[in-house]
């Protein structure tokens, strides 16, 4: 739960963050387009305080709720990168909802402390797979606006989109092969440097859940990426495999975590 030793500050933070991002979430048909975009710049800018004040502190924590909570800020600095090409992108409400359940789930669960032995090199490590989670989490939103924006159109409806359709599915596959590539280099650094970054913890290759998890979300990243190359997939069946290989990628880290620290109540 939220930490004794958390600062004031740092509280005031994540709750004023969290009521930036409902504002548009709750009221999106009241605010106009630049109003929307200014209140989440205000929001995004205070999520960014307040993970730098989480990750910054002493002693260092990370966890699920955190790991969530960063890939929800990447997303939305996607999204602010993305409406100034776009401005009539219309994702701002799911994404400002999103923004405020990541601020207050990190509040709520802002993880264990840092092993003393683990290596400097950590951090890093660490953020290549969150990175990894951010760009998959973006392809995810790209695809959900594509499915979307494909039944608009069968339906001969205005789309609502704000993004072209063939754009949206060059944009999502475009986050997928990046995702995939940082993915693939945080799975071979925890392979080759395991004892460097963990300590005598990453001597060996563990098969727990989380590696399972994660070479299986490694596996259906690539055969959607073969598919699309080879046999030009497309349309339903690249998102479902798109989303199975997001679900397998979220309870490798972050659901694995939420079990240990959550439910089990132990430090991982």
């Amino acid at each position: 739960m939220i930490l004794a030793s958390a600062s004031p500050l740092s509280i005031l933070l994540a709750l004023a963050a969290a009521a930036a991002y409902a504002v548009p979430a709750a009221a999106a048909a009241r605010l106009s387009v630049r109003a929307a975009q200014r209140i989440l710049l205000a929001a995004w800018l205070l999520h960014g305080l307040v993970l730098a004040s989480g990750l910054l502190g002493t002693p260092a924590r990370f966890g699920f709720a955190p790991a969530l909570s960063i890939t929800a800020w990447l997303v939305l600095t996607v999204y602010a990168v993305e409406s100034q090409v776009f401005p009539q992108f219309k994702a701002r409400w799911a994404l400002a909802g999103f923004g405020a359940a990541a601020v207050l789930m990190a509040l709520l669960f802002p993880g264990t402390t840092l092993h003393v032995q683990a290596s400097a090199w950590l951090p890093l490590h660490w953020a290549l797979g969150i990175a990894s989670y951010g760009l998959f989490a973006a392809a995810v939103v790209h695809a959900a606006l594509m499915t979307h924006a494909e039944k608009q159109i069968r339906l001969a409806a205005d789309p609502h989109s704000g993004i072209p359709l063939l754009t949206l599915e060059r944009l999502t596959f475009r986050f997928v092969g990046a995702g995939f590539v940082l993915l693939t280099a945080t799975l071979l650094a925890g392979w080759l440097f395991g004892e460097q970054l963990y300590g005598a913890a990453g001597a060996r290759w563990k098969w727990d859940h989380k590696t399972v998890f994660s070479l299986l979300s490694w596996l259906a990243f690539a055969t959607l990426l073969v598919g699309r190359a080879r046999f030009g997939w497309r349309g339903r069946r690249a998102v479902r495999m798109l989303y199975a290989g997001a679900g397998l990628l979220l309870l490798a880290y972050a659901g694995s975590r939420f079990v240990m620290e959550v439910l089990l109540g132990r430090a991982v």
